[in-house]
C-alpha cells in the first residue's frame, strides 16, 4: 500500500499541474449556471488523462536510464566481451521481430536480477539489464528474457499501455468531478466551494485506485502476450528456462522504487494483493508457456 500510495501522490502532482494549464487556457470551464456541462467536462477530463499519459510515455526512457543509472552500450565504442554479446543478442531478436530500428541496449548495476523495455515507439526503445542478471543466469536464459523484451517492444506494448492509462485517467477525472459537484449540492453554499474541491481530491484518489485495478490487468496480460511472442523469437525451452530462472532470484528484484514498478518483476502475489501486481504469477506464466 505505501507503493500505491507514492504512485497516487506522484500522479496527483502531474494531474494537479495539468488542471493548472488547462484552466488558464479555458478548458476546464465546465460547471455553469445551470449546472455541469457534461461536453466541457468530457475534454476537459480527456485532456488531462491523455496528456498526463503521454507526458509519461514521452519521458519514459530519460526516466529510467536517469533513475536506474542506465549505461547505454555504444555498438561502434569499445566493449567487453559480455557487453557485445548482450547488444548482438537484442539486435538478433530484433532483426527477428522486425524491428526496423534497433533499440539502446544498456546494463545497470544492480543485484536484482532484472530487465525491461521501455520507450515512447518502436524506433526510440531501450531495452536494459541488470548486472545481477548477467552475473546469474546462463545464456540460454539471458536470451528468453531478451526475447520477452524485445517481444514487448514489437507488440507496441508501452503505446498501448499508455492510451488504456489515458482511458482510465479521462474516467477518474470526469466521474471525480460528476460525483465532487453532487456532493457540493448538498451542503451549504458558503461552504460549497471548499468541499467542491475536496471533494474532488478525495474521488480523485479513489477512482485512481480503481483504475489502478483495471490497467494493471491489462499490464498482466501484456506479460503473457510477450512471453508469447519471446517464445516465438528465441523457442520455448528458452523462455522456459528464463522464468525458471527468475522465479529462483525473485527475491532479489528491488522494489523500493515505486514509479517502476511496471519495469520490475514482481509476480507471485496471492489473493488481494494480486489486484496490485504489474506482473502474473511465475509459476502461471511458465504453465502457459508448457500448453503452447
Amino acid at each position: 500500500m505505501r507503493r500505491i500510495g507514492v504512485f497516487l501522490l506522484v500522479n496527483l502532482l502531474v494531474l494537479t499541474t495539468i488542471v493548472i494549464v488547462t484552466s488558464v487556457l479555458g478548458v476546464g470551464r465546465y460547471v455553469e449556471a445551470h449546472g455541469i456541462n457534461y461536453g466541457s467536462l468530457l475534454v476537459f477530463a480527456a485532456v488531462i488523462g491523455f496528456s498526463g499519459a503521454f507526458i509519461s510515455l514521452a519521458l519514459s526512457r530519460w526516466m529510467a536510464k536517469r533513475m536506474l543509472r542506465v549505461k547505454v552500450l555504444n555498438p561502434q565504442g569499445s566493449l567487453t566481451a559480455q557487453e557485445r554479446q548482450l547488444v548482438e543478442m537484442v539486435y538478433e531478436m530484433s532483426r527477428r521481430a522486425g524491428l526496423k530500428v534497433m533499440p539502446e541496449v544498456g546494463i545497470y548495476q544492480s543485484p536484482e536480477v532484472n530487465a525491461f523495455a521501455t520507450g515512447p515507439s518502436k524506433s526510440r526503445s531501450l531495452v536494459a539489464v541488470s548486472s545481477g542478471l548477467l552475473a546469474s543466469m546462463d545464456t540460454k536464459a539471458v536470451e528468453g528474457v531478451i526475447a520477452h523484451e524485445v517481444a514487448h517492444i514489437a507488440n507496441g506494448d508501452m503505446v498501448t499501455m499508455t492510451l488504456v492509462q489515458g482511458v482510465i485517467n479521462t474516467f477518474v477525472v470526469f466521474l471525480s468531478r460528476v460525483v465532487a459537484y453532487a456532493v457540493s449540492n448538498m451542503v451549504r453554499s458558503e461552504i460549497a466551494g471548499i468541499v467542491h474541491i475536496a471533494s474532488i481530491i478525495v474521488f480523485q484518489i479513489l477512482f485512481s485506485i480503481l483504475g489502478s485495478i483495471a490497467v494493471l490487468a491489462y499490464s498482466r496480460h501484456r506479460e503473457y502476450r510477450a512471453d508469447s511472442g519471446g517464445a516465438k523469437l528465441a523457442g520455448k525451452e528458452k523462455m522456459i528456462s528464463a522464468l525458471t530462472a527468475l522465479k529462483r532470484h525473485v527475491e532479489r528484484v528491488d522494489t523500493g522504487q515505486p514509479a517502476l514498478q511496471t519495469l520490475k518483476i514482481n509476480g507471485g502475489k496471492k489473493g488481494f494483493a494480486y489486484l496490485f501486481s504489474s506482473h502474473p504469477d511465475l509459476d502461471d506464466r511458465i504453465r502457459r508457456l508448457q500448453q503452447l
